[in-house]
């Protein structure tokens, strides 16, 4: 699905707001539209209430600029997740690639431009499930895999300042943040999603769930309800009183089990087509203030650390991600990152063909079932 390419002169005021401002941030209240209509009215000027904005949410979804409306989870604090390659052969790739997708527990695969030229994420209820995963795709395939879990968490945020002609994601939302510092206004936590730090995760991280949070998360996984009362909904569908849900999303909003909760844009349909991952040898003892000095940047949307792997000739441990509207653009952007931050040797691997992208599934990381 695509949208025209100027269907951004279509956007009144109203749906500019819901687009750019309320990709997280969503209020954690029983009727959460009856807050945003209100933010809106006082931002736009325009006179709008809860019904209006839930139906433009529904139409902004059924047009293919929103994916979904709901929380944003994070598998690597719930469960146990990898990225992973493998260097598949031309004539066997689809073969290959049909085998890693078949996983239920794959929720991301892309072609890349690389002698790795398929790079999937494993994300599973256990170290133990993840690893085994890995070692039949190595068996069933006959392909080595590379396996590459974060170790560290610097920046990752996929907010997309789509309405606007930005050229990167994060680039209004940091120019607002430093023209309110600049005129000593209060930063609207929405405008500047940046808050840049050194993370470790943990390979056996388990999200130490309640039986409400596993139920809640299996419960939101594909997204909230696009109603009124959409935590209403939720705790009505796992019989649990609202009061214990909201309680519970709030929890898992301050543990790092929900990174953001809000209307979840298609990047893609909405301009952003041109992404490349950059991969850099920066020495062990840099790693850390250069990966939080670059996940700073306004035109950078991801940067963590990931092990080197000599033994397999991986020599890397800083990946980077920009995401684009022009493939020069954000050419001249990594070009700018060697220049300016990275001195150091790297690699650019573009995303030439996506083979599969669905969300993780929660049941698995949960309950840490068995099989594929």
């Amino acid at each position: 699905m695509s949208l025209d390419a100027d269907w951004r002169a279509d956007v009144d005021a109203v749906d500019a707001a819901l687009i750019d401002e309320y990709q997280s941030g969503f209020p954690v209240e029983s009727r959460p539209f009856e807050r945003v209509a209100g933010e809106i009215a006082v931002e736009t000027g325009v006179d709008v209430d809860a019904a209006e904005v839930l139906d433009r949410v529904r139409d902004l979804r059924e047009r293919g600029v929103f994916r979904r409306f709901g929380a944003v989870l994070n598998p690597p604090v719930i469960g146990s997740s990898t990225l992973a390659a493998v260097r598949a052969p031309e004539e066997r790739f689809d073969e290959i690639a049909e085998v890693i997708n078949g996983y239920r527990q794959v929720n991301h695969n892309y072609r890349r431009d690389h002698e790795w030229n398929q790079w999937f994420v494993v994300t599973a209820g256990s170290r133990e499930k993840r690893d085994a995963i890995l070692a039949e795709i190595e068996e069933r395939t006959g392909c080595e895999v590379l396996n590459l879990p974060m170790l560290t968490d610097y920046y990752i945020d996929l907010e997309f300042p789509v309405v606007n002609g930005d050229r990167f994601a994060r680039e209004s939302g940091e120019a607002r943040s430093a023209s309110n510092s600049a005129s000593g206004e209060q930063s609207d936590p929405r405008a500047s999603g940046t808050d840049v730090s050194a993370t470790r995760i943990s390979e056996d991280a388990r999200g130490d769930l309640t039986a409400l949070e596993a139920d809640l998360l299996v419960a939101i996984q594909d997204g909230f309800p696009l109603s009124s009362t959409p935590y209403a909904d939720v705790a009505s569908e796992i019989d649990a009183p609202i009061e214990d849900v909201l309680a519970a999303v709030e929890r898992l909003l301050a543990d790092g089990c929900i990174k953001r909760i809000g209307c979840v844009v298609n990047h893609v349909v909405t301009g952003f087509t041109n992404n490349c991952m950059v991969v850099w040898d920066v020495p062990d003892d840099e790693l850390d203030a250069r990966g939080e000095a670059v996940g700073s940047l306004p035109y950078v949307t991801l940067c963590y650390h990931r092990p080197r792997r000599p033994e397999q000739g991986w020599e890397y441990d800083l990946f980077t991600m920009i995401h684009g509207r022009e493939a020069e653009a954000v050419d001249a952007k990594i070009d700018e990152l060697a220049a300016e931050y990275l001195p150091f040797d790297h690699e650019r691997l573009y995303s030439t063909e996506t083979l599969k992208q669905t969300g993780a599934r929660y049941e698995e990381l949960v309950a840490d079932e068995s099989g594929n």
